[in-house]
C-alpha cells in the first residue's frame, strides 16, 4: 500500500510561502540548509536559499506527511483541487494569528473559516 509522503504546492517565490506555512503549523520549519545543500544551489547559479525553486517544510519530529514548495512559471488559476484543513484549540486566536502571518479570509461559514495563503491558495480553519 501507497504511504502519503509530500503534498506539493506550486507557487511563484516558494521561500516565502514556505515561510508562512512553517509559522502556520505547529511543529513545522523549513528545512535547514547544510553545506552540500547550499553547494548544489550555487553549482545551479543561485546564491542563497531565497531563490532556491524547491523548498521543504518539514515536522520537526521528523513525521510526514511534508509539504514542498516549488517554482512554476505560471500564475494560479481558479480555485484549489486540492486544500488543507486545520484545527486550533483556540480558532477565534487561531484566525487572528493566521491573518497576522499573511493569510486573508475569503469566507465565514459555521463551522470553517475559508482563507487563502499569501499566494491565494485557499485553506480551512476548522471550529
Amino acid at each position: 500500500m501507497a504511504q502519503l509522503r509530500d503534498v506539493v504546492v506550486d507557487s511563484v517565490h516558494p521561500a516565502s510561502l514556505a515561510r508562512f506555512w512553517a509559522a502556520a503549523l505547529d511543529d513545522h520549519r523549513v528545512a535547514p540548509y547544510d553545506e552540500a545543500e547550499l553547494a548544489r544551489l550555487r553549482s545551479l547559479g543561485i546564491g542563497s536559499p531565497e531563490g532556491d525553486p524547491t523548498v521543504l517544510v518539514e515536522r520537526t519530529d521528523g513525521g510526514g506527511p511534508r509539504l514542498w514548495f516549488q517554482a512554476v512559471p505560471e500564475p494560479r488559476r481558479g480555485k484549489n483541487r486540492l486544500h488543507l484543513d486545520l484545527v486550533a484549540a483556540d480558532p477565534v486566536a487561531e484566525l487572528d494569528r493566521l491573518t497576522a502571518l499573511g493569510a486573508g479570509v475569503l469566507a465565514e461559514l459555521p463551522e470553517w473559516t475559508v482563507l487563502a495563503d499569501p499566494e491565494g491558495n485557499e485553506f480551512c480553519l476548522m471550529r
